[in-house]
């Protein structure tokens, strides 16, 4: 079984990836890799740094694993386009449930990032190149589908379809049988009480669309 990783980035994402990886892992991180623009040191953490447009030229998908951590930077239209070239490099990607998090059997997708403290409730699904900072609470029967991000202390309901893209603020309440649209952004502290539209940007108690787009906000 393969247990030797690359992380993709250099950044404090990569660096807090890299401790969990190392303390409450059986994964070995052995590279980082960054796009060749973003190529300006031959080594972090004390490991190699590499040109993610050549990573398989050194680490082959055959024999390592590929992790992507990244921020939700442009409604995660970034970490959906790193998952996707290195899919199509035919890497396979880790995900990091900490030892530290409650999960009941869940159906988690790869390239997943679920830190301590997050509760994820039976019968929810999590897709693929999903992130869950520290102190979640996922509620039963819902449906979160990929590249979705949250931040800290979000309480999503039971029954909860998640779109793809959707990105929550800290201490976000979603109430019970909402759909979260695709690629929405649901603000610090906003309280959803109805199902939201794509691409809408929600904010208030309760909360309330604005007239920007959630890609002109982050």
């Amino acid at each position: 079984m393969k247990n030797k990783v690359v992380i993709f980035g250099v950044l404090d994402t990569a660096e807090l990836a890299h401790w969990y990886l190392e303390n409450d892992s059986a994964y070995e991180v052995i590279a980082f890799t960054v796009n060749q623009s973003y190529l300006n040191e031959t080594s972090f953490k004390g490991l190699p740094v590499v040109a993610f447009e050549r990573l398989e030229e050194t680490y082959p998908p055959a024999d390592f694993l590929l992790f992507a951590p990244m921020t939700g930077v442009k409604m995660n239209t970034v970490r959906k386009k790193i998952y996707e070239e290195g899919k199509c490099k035919g890497y396979e990607f880790i995900s990091y449930v900490s030892s530290k998090a409650t999960v009941c059997q869940n159906k988690i997708g790869e390239n997943c990032f679920i830190l301590e403290d997050n509760t994820l409730q039976p019968f929810t699904e999590i897709g693929n190149n999903v992130v869950m900072w520290s102190g979640n609470h996922i509620g039963h029967h819902g449906k979160i589908e990929d590249h979705v991000f949250f931040t800290s202390h979000v309480v999503l309901s039971g029954h909860c379809h998640v779109k793809e893209r959707a990105w929550f603020g800290v201490n976000a309440t979603i109430r019970d049988y909402i759909t979260v649209g695709e690629g929405c952004l649901i603000a610090m502290g906003a309280v959803v009480t109805k199902s939201t539209e794509d691409d809408g940007f929600y904010m208030g108690s309760p909360a309330k669309k604005q007239e920007k787009k959630a890609m002109e906000v982050y």
